[in-house]
């Protein structure tokens, strides 16, 4: 047993000592004497704990072989974080049992540390003891899956909810430097802008008292025309763009006009060029063409962070409503789901972890049409976790594939909507694969992985959506498909996966 020796005691005692302490507690409260002592046939003893305050009956990840009844006193489980903190997961009072479930689903381990909260006696059966009570007394057997379906059942819950916050919280920090990058842009742009704004003013209240003859104001109107008439000018190649940047500094400075070779790069980048200014050159002398110059560029330049200030906002607006899509997608109970829409605004949350990777995601939407009509709620859950995945286990530089497509639908069959995603990691091993949609399984590092993550997708497509989930994998590609109806159904289809 772990713990400090100091605050737990051990002893065997005889099982017809204990046999009207047992009948005190909820399990065996309709279990007669005779029954107990026939169903513990062969049994001469049992052991009794007496523990202080603060003992570890159990350790996390210790072997667990125990069904325990509390006769006096409180325990309580709770699960260990990856920060180190504990959650509560359940608290036992007297007169109660515990330990079921990993005996009933086959756990080889608890996944909890379960410590004594009261001074507490304690009786504990062993494994064989525990089948024997089982087999034999049929009020045991119901109390006992009573007690093991409430806590299944609340711990589902409570497991779905977790890992929803631990999905969101993870995609948190990337999403803090996606909001971060646009935000900065637009602060540097906005600060840009407000010098820009002063120069204008400055260069226009210093023309303001030349007169302008007519030649010069239509070409100023048509220059600024084409100021405003977008944020970008077509694109050019690096060197083509960087020749025509030089052209433009050298013409302009061999024009007499000051700040050429920052006037120069700013005009090309809107796509003006030398002819369209050729009018400025002929229509003003040499020390007006240049003050009308260096206004054009003030101009042109306030364009382009306005442009600025509009792509970021733009891009925030953007990450907003992915966000919003992801937390809120299928809210109500019945609703047409672009499946599409879905997994894009999944990728867009998981832009700031792809990059860092290096990860290049390839996308082959061929679903049409790609909505489906479901009751379902949770699908960008699903995608998170298995594109989360495949980012772990893709190698720098990598590359995910997702794709979509139809199946079925002849005839009056509604048919399903098929989606992939699929990675060149190392790959799921022969033994390891079956067990995969378990729960608390997982083969990261302690404190990486919950062990969650797929059992709940396995949950949500299966139970919520009536789909199934299916995975194939060796070396260098793995593969996880789901299948979604295309119509809600009644009923889950039993999963491929």
């Amino acid at each position: 047993m772990s713990g400090d020796g100091q605050l737990l005691a051990v002893e065997s005692v005889p099982i017809r000592e204990i046999v009207e302490a047992l009948r005190e507690t909820h399990p065996f409260a309709e279990t007669s004497a005779e029954s107990l002592l026939e169903a513990l046939a062969g049994v001469e003893s049992v052991e009794r704990v007496s523990a202080q305050e603060g003992a570890v009956l159990v350790e996390p990840l210790q072997p667990w072989s125990f069904y325990w009844l509390l006769l006096k006193g409180e325990t309580r489980a709770e699960r260990p974080e990856k920060d180190g903190t504990l959650t509560l997961v359940g608290v036992v009072h007297d007169g109660e049992g515990f330990g079921e479930v990993p005996l009933l689903a086959g756990k080889g381990h608890s996944p909890f540390l379960i410590t004594v909260t009261l001074d507490s006696v304690l009786l504990r059966f062993t494994e064989p003891e525990f089948w024997k009570l089982m087999a034999c007394c049929a009020e045991v057997r119901k109390v006992v899956l009573s007690d093991m379906a409430q806590r299944l059942q609340a711990y589902q819950v409570e497991a779905l909810h977790r890992e929803k916050l631990v999905s969101l919280g993870t995609l948190a920090a990337g999403l803090m430097h996606e909001l971060h990058n646009p935000g900065a842009a637009a602060k540097r742009a906005a600060s840009q802008l407000r010098e820009n704004l002063k120069r204008l003013q400055e260069m226009s209240l210093r023309s303001a008292g030349k007169p302008k003859t007519q030649l010069q104001l239509e070409c100023m109107h048509s220059l600024l025309e084409h100021a405003v008439r977008g944020c970008h000018a077509p694109a050019l190649s690096s060197v083509d763009q960087s020749d025509a940047e030089e052209a433009m500094s050298e013409w302009l400075q061999s024009e007499g006009v000051e700040n050429a070779f920052t006037i120069g790069p700013a005009l090309v980048a809107i796509g003006f060029d030398r002819e369209e200014l050729r009018c400025a050159r002929e229509a003003f002398e040499a020390g007006s063409f240049s003050d009308a110059l260096n206004w054009l560029e003030a101009l042109v330049s306030s364009m382009s962070l306005v442009c600025a200030i509009e792509e970021s906002i733009t891009r925030v607006s953007d990450l907003v409503m992915a966000v919003k899509k992801f937390a809120y997608d299928e809210r109500s109970p019945n609703k047409d789901l672009d499946v599409h829409d879905s997994l894009q605004s999944t990728l867009t949350i998981l832009g700031h972890k792809l990059r860092i990777k290096q990860i290049g995601v390839q996308k082959r939407f061929e679903a049409s049409p790609s909505i489906i009509h479901t009751k379902g709620s949770a699908l960008s859950q699903v995608w998170t976790n298995l594109i989360d995945n495949a980012a772990d286990a893709s190698p720098e530089k990598g590359q995910i594939e997702i794709a979509t497509w139809n199946e079925g639908g002849k005839g009056t069959e509604p048919g399903w909507l098929a989606v992939s995603i699929a990675d060149h990691g190392a790959g799921i091993p022969v033994d390891v694969k079956p067990r995969i949609f378990e729960a608390f399984f997982t083969t990261k590092p302690q404190g990486s992985g919950t062990g969650l993550g797929l059992e709940i997708v396995h949950r949500i497509v299966t139970q919520k959506f009536g789909g199934t989930i299916a995975v194939e994998s060796e070396p260098g590609n793995t593969k996880f498909i789901v299948r979604l109806p295309v119509k809600a159904v009644e009923s889950s289809p039993k999963s491929q996966g």
